[in-house]
């Protein structure tokens, strides 16, 4: 975990990706609440945003690992489309 009193910086960018993560969230569940039109394409589009972001988040705070466990943590899943 990121120390929030000895790298401020590292810290707020890490809680910045996870506030962009929770306002991409509450927008994709509002769109499916309220767009009868909402599909898997935006869905999947969704989804790739958030976890994105998450995985931004996830890579920033990652402490003590080694160049293999990296690898493995650091991977986008094989069934989004990650966003650019």
């Amino acid at each position: 975990m990121i120390d929030r009193q000895l790298q401020y910086v590292e810290w707020a960018a890490f809680v910045d990706e996870l506030d962009e993560a929770r306002e991409h969230l509450e927008d994709l569940i509002k769109n499916l609440k309220e767009d009868l039109d909402y599909g898997e394409p935006e869905l999947r589009a969704e989804l790739g945003h958030v976890f994105a972001h998450l995985n931004r988040a996830w890579r920033r705070s990652a402490r003590g690992l080694d160049d293999a466990e990296w690898e493995w943590a650091s991977q986008f899943p094989d069934d989004l489309t990650p966003m650019v």
